[in-house]
C-alpha cells in the first residue's frame, strides 16, 4: 500500500501543489484546510506522515501538534512562513520531527519527505525484530501499568512507587514508558533515542545514559532490592520490572 500523508494548509493554491507532487511520488494524499479538521483526518485515516502548517484557523498548527504528539507516533513536518527560531523551537517541542521555512523548495520538502517515512520503515523493522512497541500508547491499550509496588498510569502521567508520587521530568517519564512498555526485551540505546527524542536530535546516547541513571535513583530507592533498568552491555538497557 502506498503511504498516506495528511497535508494541513489554509492556502489552496499551496495545497493543490502539494498534492500533485507528493501523489507523483506516489503517495496517497490527505489533505485538511484548519486544525480541527486535521485531528478529524488523522484520528480516522491514521496517516504515515503530517505535513502541518504553523498558521490555521481556530486552532493553530502547535497546538495540533501537541494533541496529536499525545496521541500517535506519526513524523510532523512543520511549516512555518518565517524563520524565525522561536517558531521552530516550539514546534519541536511540542512534538513535531522537523520543519521548512517558507517559500521552500518542493525538491526539499520531497526530500524531507522520503528521508523520515524511509527513517520510520528502519526503525519499525528493528522494533519488529526486538520485539518492541512504540513509545506512545495505542488507544486501545491499557491505560495502567504496573510492577509490583510501580504504577504508571498513562491517563494521568502519573508514577507512583510504594503509593508515592514521582516527581518525574517530561522525558523521564517518556523514557519510563518506553521501557516498561517492552519489558523484558533489550533495547538499543539508537533506538530508545529515536523513539523517546525524535530522529534529529543532537544529544547522542549519553543522553540516554543520564536519564536513566536519573531514573534509576527515582525507582530503586532500596538498595536491597534488584534493578528494574538493566544494563545489557554491547546493546542497551532492559525494563525488569
Amino acid at each position: 500500500m502506498n503511504e498516506k500523508i495528511l497535508v494541513v494548509e489554509d492556502d489552496l493554491t499551496l495545497i493543490e501543489t502539494l498534492e500533485y507532487n507528493l501523489t507523483r511520488q506516489g503517495y496517497e494524499v490527505l489533505t485538511a484546510a484548519d486544525g480541527w479538521q486535521a485531528l478529524k483526518v488523522a484520528r480516522k485515516k491514521h496517516p504515515d506522515l503530517i505535513v502541518l502548517d504553523i498558521m490555521l484557523p481556530g486552532l493553530d498548527g502547535l497546538e495540533v501538534c501537541r494533541i496529536l504528539r499525545q496521541e500517535m507516533t506519526v513524523p510532523i513536518l512543520m511549516l512555518t512562513a518565517r524563520a524565525d527560531e522561536v517558531d521552530k523551537v516550539v514546534g519541536l517541542e511540542m512534538g513535531a520531527d522537523d520543519y521548512i521555512v517558507k517559500p521552500f523548495s518542493m525538491r526539499e520538502l520531497l526530500a524531507r519527505v522520503k528521508a523520515h517515512l524511509r527513517r520510520v520503515t528502519l526503525i519499525h523493522k528493528e522494533m519488529a525484530a526486538n520485539g518492541a512497541t512504540p513509545a506512545l500508547p495505542d488507544a486501545r491499550e491499557q491505560r495502567r501499568l504496573t510492577f509490583g509496588d510501580l504504577t504508571i498510569d498513562i491517563n494521568r502521567h502519573k508514577v507512583t512507587l510504594e503509593e508515592k508520587t514521582l516527581r518525574l521530568k517530561p522525558k523521564e517519564y517518556d523514557l519510563l514508558l518506553f521501557l516498561a512498555r517492552n519489558q523484558g526485551t533489550a533495547l538499543s540505546r539508537d533506538l530508545i533515542l529515536e523513539r523517546v527524542w525524535g530522529w534529529d536530535f543532537g544529544g547522542g546516547s549519553r543522553t540516554v545514559d543520564v536519564h536513566v541513571r536519573w531514573l534509576r535513583e527515582k525507582l530503586e530507592v532500596d538498595s536491597a532490592n534488584p534493578e528494574r533498568i538493566v544494563t545489557v552491555r554491547g546493546v542497551g538497557y532492559c525494563f525488569e520490572g
